[in-house]
């Protein structure tokens, strides 16, 4: 192998006769160094989006959730409590209550989730981190409050530091309903709100937090719940955790992690990053096109020197080999190149946010994300590799009828 590669170093660094060789192999090389830097940094900034996303979910989500295969609502006191609690590794949890309600504010009105938590929820999830207004407090003495999202004070214009009007909250009555007035249909509660939280659109849009307490008086119910969030020990095997999670708890129920939650979500920013790929990987495809006209012109050109090597008894594979190592040359040099501008740009982004979001109102921040991750880098380089050895075929067959015509 050191013969071919000897022979292809010294084609490809030396000055061909023709310039427009020169510049075609020039251009093939610029080719490949962009669409991989491009791969690089496109990859890179989704990362980034998909680690910005689901850190905000992890905010409000717990590591992991408890619920029914079937069914909504389940009694804590058939729930083995008692072995979660001393489980190794769980560190808090914490029983949750969701149900459909009506909230309003003065004049409008939104439908919402209302979601009855405990106290732990919040070192649960860590929802204090993504607060815009006000403090997380459900409750205080007698006194219960509201958390909401971001989504419902914007549709109801609410403002949390108005004691004038509360919110008020209408939940349906279990069972059958009494009466002709459509007000005895539902159980209802005033209170004020607390704290505004921000995460995605459709949370913002979608929950208000209670305390569990409340949530179990407007739904007459004593024990139940709808799920149970959990914090696990970071220190831990989260995986054999969440078997034996599901071993406690039982067949009747399911265990998810923090993916599983979102698992829609994450299933749909995989397939983006990877539908992108896919195109920038086309585009590289036809930049390996000038790889496959520079290697075409010098085999024309070398067409003397490959009868001679022949000749000189050099097998038909060595001589193809020499070209092939040059294309491969050719698609190496662009790929490690385009790597590393790929990785400075992607550090530089990184490091002073150098291109920034122009989006109007608020925003939860001000450039790109951005997350270099080795596998990435890995498949790129492999996928440019695979590109460059299978554009180099095609000049490397035609050898074989230069020295047929050389017999």
């Amino acid at each position: 192998m050191r013969f071919p590669f000897y022979i292809a170093r010294r084609y490809l660094f030396a000055k061909k006769s023709h310039n427009a060789i020169n510049i075609i192999t020039l251009v093939s090389v610029i080719g490949v160094t962009v669409g991989t830097m491009a791969l690089v940094v496109v990859l890179s900034v989704f990362n980034g989006f998909e680690k910005l996303i689901l850190s905000l979910f992890d905010a409000f989500n717990p590591d992991f959730e408890i619920t029914l295969r079937e069914g909504k609502t389940f009694s804590m006191v058939d729930f083995p409590e008692e072995e979660l609690k001393n489980l190794p590794g769980v560190v808090l949890f914490s029983e949750v209550l969701e149900e459909s309600a009506l909230i309003t504010y003065r004049e409008r009105q939104h439908l919402v989730t209302m979601r009855g938590v405990t106290d732990e929820f919040e070192q649960i999830t860590g929802i204090d981190t993504l607060l815009i207004e006000g403090e997380f407090k459900l409750k205080e003495g007698d006194t219960d409050f509201f958390v909401i999202g971001q989504g419902v004070a914007y549709v109801l214009n609410a403002n949390i530091h108005d004691y004038l009007n509360p919110l008020n909250l209408y939940v349906p009555r279990r069972g059958r309903t009494v009466g002709m007035h459509p007000t005895d249909a539902f159980r209802a509660t005033s209170n004020y709100a607390s704290g505004v939280f921000g995460i995605q659109a459709e949370h913002d849009m979608e929950y208000v937090l209670v305390p569990l307490r409340l949530a179990r008086r407007l739904l007459d119910y004593d024990n139940e719940v709808t799920s149970i969030a959990i914090k696990a020990d970071p220190e831990v095997n989260h995986a054999r955790l969440q078997r034996r999670i599901e071993e406690i708890a039982g067949p009747e129920f399911e265990v998810k992690n923090r993916l599983q939650q979102q698992e829609f979500l994450y299933k749909v920013m995989q397939s983006e990053k990877w539908a992108i790929f896919f195109i920038l990987t086309f585009i590289l495809i036809i930049a390996a096109f000038n790889v496959i006209g520079s290697l075409t012109m010098l085999v024309i050109e070398k067409t003397r020197d490959i009868r001679i090597l022949y000749s000189m008894g050099a097998a038909k594979k060595t001589i193809q080999k020499i070209f092939l190592t040059e294309g491969i040359l050719i698609s190496l040099g662009g790929a490690l190149a385009g790597i590393f501008l790929g990785g400075i740009v992607s550090w530089l982004q990184m490091e002073f946010g150098l291109i920034s979001i122009q989006a109007e109102g608020t925003f939860i921040i001000d450039a790109y994300p951005v997350e270099l991750q080795w596998p990435d880098l890995v498949l790129v380089a492999f996928t440019v590799f695979c590109i460059g050895m299978l554009a180099s075929l095609l000049p490397v067959r035609n050898i074989s009828v230069l020295l047929e015509e050389s017999i």
